[in-house]
């Protein structure tokens, strides 16, 4: 089989999406004529853990490491728990910030750019550059964040003849988070060199999403394709029929500060009032990392009894939490940054056949996929009185006992189905 290295920071035991996306992808290569050696930290600072995800590495990978040094071991001396936040990307709001939160943004924006994890890139390429002549693999993919790790590939590439994939999961200097560093003008300058640098040197390059897609194509000319996250059909072979007791209406994953769809919780709490058996039967089960600010909002209008804060869960307790729910919530931060995220629990979503409520920015790339595949629908964050009408639709279907499952095509966002593409685009770089 063609030998191909892939370069990722997240790896198991690390837990959260951004793992799953390259675990998944090395699952199914083989089956398409690739042979994958990954390369990973071997000291990361992994901000979720899940054990369970080791069980889905294919037998007899090479996997190989080298050790990171990481400041955010050094910034925890200052505030381990703020230190812990903002690496897992969750910043409050402006006003909201402390004086050592706000020296950290400071400092994780200007000191280390384009993050801190800059200080495995020189260690690297000078391991890989060996390893890569000596095993004769000739083309190598990258993915981020951390975007670092385009760093290290382009340096191979400028070193070596070799062909290059750039594989971006989330946006670099468009994505919302961004804006929040506190960065210097000079700061600026030096990560929109390094994107162009990098978009302009890769042979290759892979988005998750249409508008990403298009805002690179403003600043390249290279080959970009979109392969989208996806869902592991053989995770659905457990798929149960049986749904929760209660109307629950389900969010997993990280809810931000900035995510925080206040009308939509403002919509549930006049249903409470306005409908007795809706009071009885409704659960808000968010798990996850959740803002003190979303959880405030929450309680506010009046549905602290009727939310369960679940904390993390592992990727296989989300699936069958995914599967039993009456709605499932897909938020996205308001801004115009965010119109090309598409979350990768989704596809999960897609997966469970449950009916989504998505609620984020305008021409949101999220509501393209809803309404291909006929599975949920989507709102703008002001569209109280919808949400209102959608939610109370689905609580009669729930009380007339229809289980309401998702019919819709979603075939073409299986792993298995993505990692031909994937495979097709390295076989033709």
């Amino acid at each position: 089989m063609e030998k191909v290295l892939i370069i990722t920071y997240y790896w198991p035991p690390a837990g959260g999406p951004g793992v799953q996306r390259w675990l998944k992808f090395v699952k199914y290569l083989r089956d398409f004529g690739i042979e994958p050696v990954v390369y990973i930290p071997e000291n990361p600072n992994y901000p979720l853990l899940d054990d369970s995800l080791e069980n889905e590495i294919p037998e007899g990978i090479t996997i190989l490491k080298k050790p990171i040094f990481e400041p955010y071991q050094i910034a925890g001396l200052f505030s381990k728990a703020q230190t812990k936040t903002i690496s897992k990307g969750i910043i409050a709001a402006e006003k909201n910030q402390s004086f050592v939160q706000k020296s950290l943004l400071f400092i994780r924006g200007n000191l280390f750019i384009p993050d801190a994890r800059k200080f495995w890139i020189k260690p690297s390429v000078k391991f890989l550059k060996t390893y890569l002549k000596e095993e004769g693999i000739k083309k190598i993919i990258t993915t981020g964040p951390p975007h670092s790790l385009h760093l290290i590939g382009l340096k191979l590439k400028q070193e070596l003849d070799l062909k290059w994939i750039a594989d971006f999961r989330d946006p670099w200097t468009q994505i919302g988070y961004h804006k929040k560093l506190k960065l210097t003008e000079s700061s600026k300058k030096k990560h929109l060199n390094l994107e162009r640098e990098v978009l302009n040197s890769a042979n290759q390059i892979i988005t998750t999403s249409f508008t990403t897609k298009a805002e690179f194509k403003e600043k390249t000319s290279k080959p970009i394709s979109v392969i989208t996250n996806g869902f592991d059909a053989e995770e659905n072979e457990a798929q149960t029929n049986e749904l929760d007791g209660k109307f629950s209406i389900s969010h997993i994953g990280s809810l931000l500060s900035e995510r925080n769809p206040e009308n939509l919780w403002k919509a549930l709490a006049e249903l409470v009032k306005e409908n007795s058996d809706f009071e009885k039967d409704l659960e808000l089960k968010l798990a996850g990392t959740v803002s003190e600010e979303v959880i405030s909002s929450i309680k506010s209008t009046g549905l602290g009894d009727k939310l369960q804060l679940l904390g993390y869960v592992s990727h296989n307790q989300a699936i069958a939490l995914q599967q039993k729910s009456s709605l499932l919530l897909l938020i996205e931060i308001n801004s115009e940054e965010t119109r090309g995220i598409i979350p990768g629990k989704l596809f999960e979503y897609l997966m469970s056949k449950r009916p989504i409520l998505a609620i984020g920015p305008q021409k949101w790339d999220v509501q393209q996929i809803l309404e291909e595949t006929d599975s949920g629908e989507y709102f703008q964050y002001s569209a109280r009185n919808k949400l209102k009408g959608v939610i109370l639709s689905q609580y009669k279907k729930y009380k007339e006992g229809d289980a309401n499952f998702v019919k819709g095509e979603i075939s073409q966002y299986g792993r298995k189905n993505l990692t031909e593409e994937l495979a097709s685009l390295i076989k033709s770089v």
